[in-house]
């Protein structure tokens, strides 16, 4: 056994499964938000006021986790919204003996250390963990690797300004579960946090930048909208079948920004695909124009989100993230700023792509509900008849939670 006894193979035995089964969970909330991660370290702030109250503007931003402490957990974790990660830093037993007496603290937390001895107390008691790491030499850099490796996250901030350990790092643990968020040293260094998110083009897959200004986070947030835009596949496809079904609930999603002419939601049925929902953009002789609403279809409905995930649309809250599109598949992140649902009139518009994939959508049928014609036109759905061109986008079927999974499945 390489000089190990049997006690220690049975101990890295159980941190290995321990490690796996942590970091496979986070895994999936972080392909869930399917964000850019970016978290704030609360380091100074006892309340959410503190600091200009700079908190209180975090938790509605981009912003995708919060690093606590021992002084403020108690009064900062109750502030943070569920959809963002809580992790809590510790440097001693009795920091974590403090977060199991709290309620309910369990899975919610992240606990975070330099002291590897810590985090493997914290993965027995089943915290997921964080390593943190301060790198400034050759020695320190291998180390945080050889160690970051064994949790969910591997934090570090490095003391020089080059990109080049950062570089060795990503390099090294493209093979492993581990994700890698890199400290900003300066609360106002908006570059490097930009920049971290693109080095070698795949760049870390998170940051912790705490500005302590607003002029400095405005800037931040300003150019981190621009890193979360993809691009997502559109192309024409043919009505075939356009009938009422009668009765249902729908809910039109308003955005707490504005559609352009071209931009819409993809709204589908299936896990195959959705089509080009219209927001209300468009003249409409008996009502006021809402250009940051889409009549977005039924409850039941997927709603084409980033990273090929979807969401339902009855699980769409105030606050969550959405996908808008544009006829020519560019993509832009937004949020959800309200649900409104009620009991109206559906119908069925089925569609049917170049590759053969049919996928089907359901709206309420009404003449002021419109999609996208081949040409990013609005068509009214109540007017659609077969062999009408539709935009839409076909995905590979196969969801469980909204991401999606790979196994045979057949849906109708």
């Amino acid at each position: 056994m390489n000089g190990l006894n049997m006690n220690e193979v049975s101990t890295m035995e159980k941190r290995e499964r321990i490690r796996l089964e942590r970091i496979e969970g986070d895994r999936n909330r972080i392909e869930e938000t399917n964000s850019l991660i970016v978290w704030f370290d609360t380091a100074g702030l006892s309340t959410p006021k503190d600091g200009e109250g700079m908190l209180e503007r975090v938790v509605n931003l981009d912003y995708t986790g919060a690093v606590l402490y021992p002084d403020n957990v108690a009064t900062l974790a109750p502030v943070l919204p569920s959809r963002m990660l809580k992790v809590y830093s510790i440097q001693q037993l009795e920091d974590l003996e403090r977060l199991r007496s709290m309620p309910q603290a369990g899975q919610e937390f992240i606990v975070a250390s330099m002291n590897a001895s810590l985090l493997e107390k914290a993965a027995t008691l089943g915290f997921k963990t964080c390593y943190r790491a301060y790198v400034d030499d050759g020695a320190s850099l291998h180390q945080s690797i050889q160690e970051g490796v064994n949790h969910a996250y591997l934090m570090v901030r490095f003391r020089d300004p080059t990109n080049i350990p950062l570089e060795l790092v990503i390099a090294s643990l493209q093979a492993t579960r581990t994700v890698l968020i890199k400290e900003i040293n300066s609360p106002q260094d908006v570059d490097d946090a930009i920049v971290t998110l693109g080095v070698m083009e795949v760049g870390a897959e998170g940051v912790m930048f705490s500005p302590r200004s607003h002029e400095v986070l405005s800037q931040f947030v300003s150019r981190l909208a621009n890193l979360n835009r993809a691009q997502v596949k559109i192309e024409s496809s043919t009505i075939v079948r356009s009938v009422p079904i009668g009765m249902g609930y729908r809910s039109c999603i308003d955005t707490s920004t504005l559609f352009s002419p071209t931009e819409g939601m993809l709204v589908g049925s299936t896990s195959q695909g959705g089509l080009l929902c219209c927001p209300e953009v468009f003249f409409l002789p008996y009502m006021e124009l809402r250009p940051f609403r889409v009549n977005a279809g039924a409850v039941h409905s997927y709603v084409y989100n980033f990273g090929n995930r979807t969401d339902y649309m009855s699980e769409l809250r105030a606050g969550s993230p959405v996908m808008l599109v544009d006829r020519s598949g560019n993509a832009r992140r937004a949020a959800v700023g309200r649900m409104k649902t009620e009991v109206r009139p559906l119908r069925l518009i089925e569609a049917e792509f170049q590759s053969g994939e049919r996928i089907n959508t359901i709206m309420q049928d009404d003449w002021h509900v419109r999609i996208f014609s081949d040409e990013a036109k609005p068509l009214n759905i109540t007017e659609l008849r077969p062999g009408d061109k539709v935009l839409g986008h076909v995905a590979k079927p196969g969801r469980h939670v909204g991401i999606k999974v790979d196994e045979h499945i057949i849906e109708s």
